[in-house]
């Protein structure tokens, strides 16, 4: 925690130029090869590269219906957005990658938005995944960081864990550039045995595959004891002091971060 004294707020100006294509992909090593194409061959006007399960597309198609762009479900769907100031260029430079994408047989099918209103509705299709998955039943929420190759089998292995669980869902999602994993194990209602079953798992599983507890949305109260399986106890003991000398009395952000005494 810490104090905020001052806050400058700048606004860049929005692209002209903003670009989509999806992808289809029947293992999560082709998901990586698809993103680090994009990587390589449009690094400098890439602004979004995502990924989402079956699961997630089946959701938003079956309780948002919002259609999906391949007549045939894929276990996997990786989405490249563009954003620039020359549309012809940018375009140029998206049909190319698409292109080396086929060629290297990277992806097992794709579709390339051809106007804004197309664009939009492929960004929708990953915009509304948490409030379908919603519709499936409760969501154990998790956000956590992976290195890139470990990502999916932290989801198999949860999936392991709740295969006994009837009417349960594993929906996953992340923001694939950042290797930050929206993991959303689902049963049919909230369920103490369930959540048994995967805390304090994942954050163990977590912790051997090198990652982080925490990716985007911070700590809060509900993570704050298990701090532990991200950082070493010398480190949480470091930061624990340094609380003390900035807020001695507790009123800063009280119960948030650091694990509850």
């Amino acid at each position: 925690g810490g104090v905020i004294t001052d806050v400058s707020l700048l606004l860049p100006q929005a692209p002209s130029s903003v670009n989509v294509a999806m992808f289809g992909c029947d293992t999560f090593e082709k998901v990586i090869r698809t993103f680090r194409l994009a990587r390589q061959s449009m690094g400098e006007i890439v602004s979004a590269c995502e990924f989402m399960d079956r699961t997630c597309m089946k959701a938003v198609n079956e309780q948002l219906s919002l259609s999906s762009p391949f007549p045939d479900p894929h276990p996997f769907y990786f989405i490249v957005e563009t954003s620039g100031s020359n549309q012809e260029h940018d375009m140029d430079k998206l049909e190319a990658y698409v292109g080396r994408v086929f060629e290297e047989g990277a992806a097992d099918d794709g579709v390339l938005a051809t106007s804004k209103d197309q664009a939009a509705r492929l960004m929708a299709l990953r915009e509304n995944i948490a409030p379908a998955l919603k519709q499936l039943g409760y969501n154990y929420k998790y956000d956590v960081s992976l290195p890139l190759g470990q990502m999916y089998s932290l989801v198999e292995k949860v999936r392991k864990v709740l295969q006994s669980v009837e009417g349960s869902h594993i929906g996953s999602y992340g923001h694939i550039a950042d290797g930050d994993l929206h993991l959303n194990p689902i049963s049919p209602r909230y369920s103490k045995a369930v959540l048994g079953m995967i805390e304090p798992f994942i954050y163990e599983e977590v912790a051997k595959l090198r990652g982080s507890i925490s990716a985007e949305h911070g700590l809060g109260l509900k993570k704050a004891n298990y701090l532990k399986y991200s950082k070493d106890s010398e480190v949480i003991e470091m930061m624990r002091t340094l609380k003390e000398v900035f807020d001695p009395n507790h009123i800063m952000n009280p119960y948030k971060l650091l694990p509850w005494k």
